[in-house]
């Protein structure tokens, strides 16, 4: 107990002795210093800012493609007849609850007349069923996304983008605002939602449960186009999905007949295992270890200077007693401490920088699960500072070792 409280005592007083030495070269330390300090803070930034540039990229392919794991299913006749849609599905929602598959979506595109105040208009339409929204990660701006109680409404609950609810004059959805579905028999459908419009798709779009359309199809025949063929999603953990997938093209197979193809495949973004970040990540922590390693060359530099001025102090120290490694302690101690408070502002400047406004809208691109500032972004910047000091007072330190104590006196 002793011992170690004589060691700790000893430390603490290093340090402070240490701060003490900096304190008075200051001036001459100080420009190195902020070189240090400007290269953890960008270390630690790229860390941050690379966890949420990640986050973006992900959320941004999981919106496209689904969650890990999104399989998708795809059904063609190899005499391209149309296949039983009763038939299929029949086979999709057995598959469903023989393998317990909660998050799962039939995705039809359709184009639906609606009328507004100036004519009718064609309105890009994606049928999709209630578990589409968490698969894609869709998430209103405005208002909700389905339940399953809109399943059975007697007028169809539609989610509207930004640009059609432009164009509807942006009606208050505590209103319950409507749109008018042209056709035969025209039917109102009741606004639940708002989403973000596609930047890719400068027409106003909106989503429709495929249930809800199913009751209204004929009376919208006339005025809609025919659609493409359903796609079928499902989310499942990513362990099972390649048994799910020999699984499902087996059961679907057999339940179709051999005269139709049956695809099932992973098009989540964890399927190929890359990250796109890798390039940049790498561009910018190269820059960021020049700029530290400059910084370190030139505290080297500051700190053999400034031991060839302390012989005569070190050698008064030396015959006083102090020993070989306690100078040598000392020395290091200087560098470790100057290049750990440069590495802590260093590491509040990259905090303050990764949470500001503009820096996150910058490099989020809209992603809504932001991640905190990474800790491991601290840790590194911190310890690669204190890596730093001590390489950077490991020569000065040795110099400092082998001053002899009468030519230190003589000096």
């Amino acid at each position: 107990m002793q011992l170690m409280t004589g060691l700790l005592a000893a430390c603490v007083g290093s340090v402070i002795e240490a701060w003490t030495e900096l304190r008075v070269h200051r001036t001459r330390v100080l420009l190195s210093l902020i070189g240090v300090a400007v290269a953890v803070c960008s270390l630690t930034s790229v860390v941050a800012l690379g966890d949420i540039a990640q986050q973006a990229t992900i959320e941004s392919s999981e919106r496209s493609n689904g969650r890990p794991a999104a399989l998708s299913l795809s059904l063609q006749s190899q005499d391209d007849q149309p296949t039983d849609d009763a038939l299929v599905q029949t086979a999709w929602t057995e598959a469903l609850t023989r393998y317990d598959v909660t998050f799962a979506s039939r995705i039809i595109p359709r184009q639906v007349d609606v009328q507004f105040v100036d004519g009718v208009a064609a309105v890009t339409s994606t049928m999709v069923d209630p578990a589409y929204g968490a698969m894609h990660r869709v998430s209103p701006e405005h208002g909700r996304w389905f339940t399953a109680t809109d399943i059975n409404r007697l007028a169809p609950a539609v989610i509207i983008d930004e640009r059609l609810w432009a164009r509807l004059g942006s009606p208050d959805l505590a209103l319950n605002p409507t749109i008018s579905l042209f056709g035969v028999n025209p039917v109102t459908a009741v606004v639940v939602g708002i989403v973000k419009s596609p930047p890719y798709n400068l027409e106003p779009t909106m989503f429709m449960l495929n249930a809800a359309y199913s009751r209204i199809e004929s009376t919208l025949q006339a005025a809609t186009v025919q659609p493409a063929h359903p796609a079928y999603e499902l989310w499942v953990p990513p362990e099972n999905a390649a048994d799910l997938m020999t699984h499902l093209q087996s059961d679907f197979t057999a339940t179709l007949g051999e005269g139709t193809i049956v695809s099932v495949n992973r098009q989540d973004y964890a399927a190929y295992g890359q990250d796109p970040n890798l390039s940049l990540k790498l561009l910018v922590s190269g820059v960021s270890v020049l700029l530290l390693l400059l910084g370190a060359l030139g505290l080297l530099n500051i700190s053999l200077v400034t031991i060839r001025q302390r012989i005569q102090e070190i050698g008064i120290r030396r015959s006083f007693g102090a020993t070989a490694a306690r100078v040598f302690f000392a020395v290091m101690m200087e560098s470790v401490v100057a290049t750990v408070a440069a590495g802590i502002v260093g590491v509040m400047l990259s905090m303050l920088l990764v949470k500001s406004p503009w820096a996150t809208d910058l490099v989020s691109q809209g992603a809504t699960d932001l991640p905190p500032f990474p800790l491991e972004a601290a840790v590194l910047g911190l310890g690669i500072a204190t890596l730093v000091g001590a390489l950077a007072g490991l020569l000065p330190a040795l110099v400092a070792v082998r001053v002899k104590v009468i030519d230190a006196i003589r000096y």
